[in-house]
């Protein structure tokens, strides 16, 4: 049972969790709380936006924590089914084959059966919101499943990725409405090149075993042309973030913290070093914190 290569040093599983229950919050990504922050953002910042936008409720109290669950629950059983797929091909690659499955500490039934428990809390959650969110979040399923498959198929899993894990942008705002609107759409195109963008950094980690093995991602389909491409990605973020907060009607706060939100964007692309993987790692997690400013922004737009 030993430390997966790119989990938090220190971490409280490895220091602190009973034995027998590590490779599950291992194979979860407990010890990697970056995914987790990475897919619950969106949904706060859209159901921020959407309190925002359309007045509090006693009711949205409740949504925060109901998102924070149901993203560290899904986050874990979409991981869960990843390596459960990808178990011979991390076995492959130096960063993934410490992890439970290809390392043997889990086995591909009890894997299963973890992911199944995760997804059952996850639906204990979604049940407690309105119908319409209900069917809203079933739907994302459909890109959940194949996520795991595109690295295979196309040049472009991390858009793939994007679909996914910015889902939560339609679904908080749905949450509090009852419905759609513009700025949940607008802000869910800004989680997809925001995904795209720190997910090609991350992936540049793996650049030369995945190209080893046939892995295909936009680390290597853009290599020609990096720092355009992620300067592209980046500024996309940022005008579809600006556009979700203009239909929103939020106020002054929010374009002061669109511009610290550009310019977290600018100091990740002056430090980007694409050959240096610890730094790779580095600013793909400080992306937590750029969703920390966005969703500050969006508070302090509705709030002033």
């Amino acid at each position: 049972m030993n430390r997966v290569a790119d989990a938090v040093t220190g971490h409280w599983v490895d220091t602190g969790a009973p034995l027998a229950w590590r490779p599950y919050l291992r194979l979860m990504r407990a010890d990697r709380p970056i995914g987790w922050w990475l897919l619950l953002l969106p949904c706060w910042q859209s159901l921020a936006m959407a309190i925002g936008s359309t007045g509090f409720r006693w009711a949205d109290l409740w949504l925060p924590v109901a998102f924070f669950i149901g993203a560290v629950a899904m986050r874990g059983a979409g991981c869960t089914l990843n390596d459960i797929i990808d178990r011979d091909l991390d076995a492959q690659v130096a960063r993934t084959r410490s992890r439970p499955i290809p390392s043997g500490d889990v086995s591909v039934i009890k894997a299963i059966i973890f992911m199944a428990a995760l997804c059952f809390v996850s639906l204990l959650v979604l049940m407690t919101m309105n119908g319409f969110t209900i069917f809203l979040a079933f739907l994302s399923l459909f890109i959940v499943v194949f996520y795991p498959f595109a690295k295979r198929i196309t040049d472009w899993p991390q858009l793939v990725l994007g679909l996914a894990f910015n889902w939560g942008a339609l679904v908080g705002w749905s949450a509090h409405t009852g419905g759609l609107g513009l700025s949940a759409v607008m802000l869910y195109l800004s989680g997809i090149f925001w995904t795209l963008a720190y997910d090609t950094i991350y992936a540049h980690q793996d650049k030369e075993d995945d190209a080893l093995i046939g892995i295909k991602s936009t680390a290597l389909t853009l290599a020609s042309d990096m720092p355009m491409w992620l300067t592209t990605f980046f500024g996309m973020t940022v005008f579809f973030a600006a556009l979700a907060g203009a239909f929103a009607g939020l106020g002054l706060g929010f374009w002061l913290g669109i511009l610290a939100y550009l310019g977290h964007f600018v100091w990740q692309l002056q430090k980007l070093d694409t050959n240096d993987p610890d730094i790779c790692l580095t600013l793909f997690r400080s992306n937590r914190d750029a969703g920390l400013i966005l969703l500050g922004a969006i508070i302090l737009g509705g709030l002033f």
